[in-house]
């Protein structure tokens, strides 16, 4: 069963001790002292024995309001395991079957399946272009909107294309959607070079999505958030599936993380912007390899491989072979399944330095497969 496989799949890369992770976007560098010390200190204390409050502790809370910079008085927080947990829960509470969910393609697959279990329509629009600059416009998403369009899913910056939003085209989008909800989802704010949050222009209908795996590389501890206006922050609360509490000790990591932003952020961004100047040199020296986006404004870049005369998985299954993970577009579009891969940027430098190395070789013998296994 494909469900099995691609569990068996994901547990082998995890035994491979030597595995360059540059597929999952997650944040290989070393983690700052004091998020150390905060997990060594829940084990030490035993805080792990007790239930931590339903919606977060207080102090993590107040920290992710003020690092979006958003009112208290106008919104709150429920603490999740992770941020797709907030968005599961968004989508579970706000569709009924019948209900249509909006998305950009490609984009991140998950919040779509969601709404499909629930026989709710989840429908794609194509952003892969050139003319458009690689994201939805207003324009499109206002001639997409339906009666039944009842949830539109916002990644800005997109994953895996790595573009934002202007302020202008945030401010159109809330009057766009009319009184549709909008989960504007976050997850890599923190890379972008510059980011206008959707939720002041549309408090009532917003969910924003806040993630600690990217910026903080806490994707195994499985903490984040969802902010929304007090009224629909009480009717998440409801039925809230981490009811008991999101993980003590990762709830610990992450205050120390954003107590500590300032001092670690600004090596993460360095060592993401090298790693990005890097790729695109490697890419110049191989015919047919381009940049779609040049600037992405998330932690990974898109690369273009269909004028290079091979197709994405078997580029990931020759880079497999080398004992590197990069991703293949499939796992995010059905559509543009054969333009492009993604690889991570936040990882450390020996390891873009091999990646970058390696690609002419790798190209050549991706050309000479045939046959390639299953890509997840």
């Amino acid at each position: 069963m494909e469900h099995e496989a691609r569990n068996r799949h994901f547990e082998a890369l995890t035994q491979q001790p030597d595995l360059l992770w540059l597929g999952q976007n997650t944040n290989h560098l070393p983690a700052h002292p004091a998020v150390l010390a905060a997990m060594h200190a829940a084990v030490d204390d035993f805080s792990f024995n007790a239930y931590a409050p339903p919606l977060g502790m207080e102090r993590l809370r107040a920290l992710i309001l003020e690092d979006l910079g958003l009112d208290p008085a106008v919104f709150g927080v429920i603490v999740t395991d992770g941020a797709v947990a907030g968005l599961s829960h968004a989508v579970r509470t706000l569709l009924r079957p019948g209900d249509e969910l909006l998305a950009a393609e490609p984009g991140w697959k998950w919040p779509l399946a969601f709404a499909r279990s629930l026989g709710a329509t989840a429908r794609e629009l194509p952003v892969y272009e050139a003319a458009q600059g690689y994201r939805l416009s207003p324009a499109q998403l206002r001639a997409a909107m339906r009666p039944e369009t009842k949830l539109v899913y916002l990644v800005d910056p997109n994953n895996p294309m790595g573009t934002r939003f202007e302020p202008e085209e945030i401010e159109a989008f809330a009057e766009i959607t009319g009184d549709a909800f909008v989960i504007h989802d976050c997850t890599y704010r923190h890379f972008a070079q510059g980011h206008t949050l959707l939720a002041p222009f549309a408090p009532e209908r917003t969910i924003t999505t806040y993630s600690f795996s990217k910026w903080l590389g806490l994707a195994g501890l499985r903490v984040g958030a969802m902010l929304a206006s007090h009224a629909m922050i009480a009717r998440f609360a409801e039925a809230a599936p981490n009811a008991l509490g999101s993980s003590v000790l990762a709830q610990r990591a992450a205050i120390a993380g954003l107590e500590h932003k300032h001092e670690f952020l600004p090596m993460v961004i360095a060592a993401d912007r090298a790693a990005k100047a890097m790729i695109a040199e490697a890419v110049a020296g191989v015919p047919g390899l381009a940049l779609p986006v040049p600037v992405s404004h998330g932690n990974f870049v898109a690369m273009d491989v269909f004028e290079a005369g091979i197709t994405p998985e078997k580029l990931v299954a020759a880079y497999a072979e080398a004992g590197i993970m990069i991703r293949q577009g499939g796992y995010h579009t059905k559509r543009y399944a054969e333009r492009f891969v993604k690889i991570s940027t936040t990882v450390p430098r020996p390891w873009m330095e091999r990646f970058c190395a390696t690609l002419p070789a790798m190209v050549e013998r991706a050309r000479a497969m045939s046959d390639v296994p299953v890509s997840y």
